[in-house]
């Protein structure tokens, strides 16, 4: 995936970091979006999908621990780091169980925060660190190269195929809305087209099997691919 087409969601009180964040995350080539307080960013994360989530951790409103807690119940297992200047174990114990996947503590240096991104980014379906995810007996899905290996062999997808792809990975199982998936496909200057979108499914279908995508009407898709 390439940085531009990677968003990340970022919850910083902080106005002066907010925006240093933010700033320097567009900088390398990323879209990043940001919230103040936690009831924003809880409307935002349901909103919207994003490809990894910061989150500090003493916000106002609600805090880091229970915006990360309560869309994990909900279903959003979006990779997510805490940014945080509490330093107990069991503060530490705490992030972890409510959902997070790494910590930064305050202060950081900017660079770190990119080198935890980008190796949490690689790993971003289930959390797992393997290259290839099975998703069925004969096929794999390559996370590093947007690969496809069907029965031992490459076959290679194009962009938007791929992003749909890991969108259902990540989802598999629940109903995505047409628009959420509009949203997630398609960039801000880009124009969402319902028949291009058919068009990505059909030629994922071909790939790995006419009923692994199943079309709700009125609803959206949901993946099905059974291992």
């Amino acid at each position: 995936m390439s940085k531009d087409k990677i968003k990340l969601f970022l919850l910083e009180d902080d106005t002066a970091l907010n925006e240093t964040v933010c700033d320097f995350f567009t900088s390398k080539g990323y879209a990043i979006q940001s919230a103040f307080d936690g009831f924003e960013a809880q409307d935002m994360l349901y909103e919207k999908r994003f490809d990894l989530i910061l989150l500090d951790v003493n916000t106002p409103g609600i805090n880091g621990f229970e915006v990360l807690k309560e869309v994990r119940k909900n279903g959003i297992q979006t990779p997510a780091i805490y940014i945080t200047s509490l330093n107990s174990v069991d503060d530490l114990e705490k992030g972890f169980d409510s959902g997070c996947d790494d910590y930064i503590r305050k202060p950081f240096a900017l660079k770190e925060l990119l080198i935890r991104v980008e190796t949490l980014l690689k790993r971003e379906f289930f959390h797992e660190v393997k290259d290839n995810i099975n998703l069925a007996p004969n096929i794999e899905y390559n996370v590093v190269n947007n690969e496809l290996i069907v029965d031992g062999k490459n076959v290679n997808i194009g962009n938007k195929e791929s992003k749909l792809l890991k969108l259902f990975m990540q989802h598999k199982g629940e109903i995505i809305s047409h628009e959420s998936i509009y949203d997630y496909l398609w960039e801000y200057d880009e124009e969402p087209s319902d028949t291009a979108l058919r068009t990505y499914i059909k030629n994922l279908r071909k790939v790995i099997g006419k009923d692994s995508i199943e079309s709700i009407k009125k609803q959206g898709y949901k993946f099905t691919l059974k291992k």
